[in-house]
């Protein structure tokens, strides 16, 4: 299962440079979301996590992945109030 995962993600990052034309958002938005997967895994089997931990670390991974292609789509970052509510404004250079 572990080298079948990993093939899957090699496979995935060797053929993305072979996109000829620029990525739409879509496409972008799934790209985050599958290195996410990926960063997830990767960690997950770092620290030697047990199956429930794996599956966790693949989703906030998938879902932080997905968040920062859609805020390098629109430039847009959040930013914490520090009560639990949230400002957004152009990110940092």
């Amino acid at each position: 299962m572990k080298k079948a995962i990993m093939t899957l993600a090699c496979v995935a990052a060797l053929a993305l440079p072979a996109c000829n034309r620029p990525l739409t958002d879509q496409e972008k938005t799934i790209v985050g979301g599958v290195a996410g997967i990926g960063a997830g895994l990767i960690t997950a089997n770092a620290i030697g996590a047990n199956k429930n931990w794996t599956v966790l670390t693949t989703l906030a991974g998938a879902a932080a992945g997905i968040m920062v292609a859609r805020n390098y789509h629109t430039n847009q970052c959040a930013y914490s109030n520090g009560d639990g509510t949230y400002r957004t404004r152009p990110c940092p250079v």
